[in-house]
């Protein structure tokens, strides 16, 4: 059997984007310093790159789900038009407290801690687990990593692309 890819996975908000408070609209979108260069660097490493981030403001009636999955293409536009691919996004609106009864959920498997959606993208994209890394600014995000058998990074903020550089000796 043919080994599996290893992924990087990445948190959205806090990680590749600032954290502005359940950002969904295009005036929300800022990327953090050397997102766009540390995505590049993961690219070129050989590492596929799948967005899997917590969105509660779904379940919450902030925002739809029409409106969460346009932010994010519009994120992955924004990286591709500075030549940074992200091959998959996994978004989990669920949430225990939610006020829109479809999303409500007491524990959804997707939703981080969980480990739900980087299973899910191991299974889909042929990935290798004992090869991939998750880049998260959460304990939510650690946890999920480490039950899915992948290696967690906590990011504090700063400039991703140092971050990037630093994890992979580079």
């Amino acid at each position: 059997m043919t080994p599996g890819r290893p992924a990087a996975f990445l948190d959205r908000d806090g990680v590749l984007i600032e954290d502005v408070g359940y950002p969904h609209r295009a005036d929300h979108l800022r990327l953090m310093p050397g997102a766009a260069a540390a995505v590049r660097m993961l690219n070129a490493a050989g590492f596929v790159c799948v967005i899997v981030t917590n969105q509660s403001g779904v379940a919450r009636g902030m925002f739809g789900l029409e409106q969460m999955q346009a932010f994010n293409g519009l994120l992955v536009q924004t990286l591709a038009d500075d030549d940074a691919r992200i091959d998959a996004v996994y978004a989990c609106p669920y949430h225990s407290e939610g006020s829109v009864a479809s999303f409500i959920h007491p524990d959804h498997p997707d939703r981080k801690p969980n480990p739900g959606m980087i299973l899910r993208a191991v299974v889909e994209h042929g990935l290798d687990p004992d090869r991939s890394l998750m880049i998260g600014d959460q304990p939510s995000d650690m946890e999920a990593a480490r039950r899915a058998g992948v290696s967690g990074f906590h990011f504090d903020g700063g400039d991703l692309h140092r971050f990037v550089a630093d994890l992979l000796g580079d």
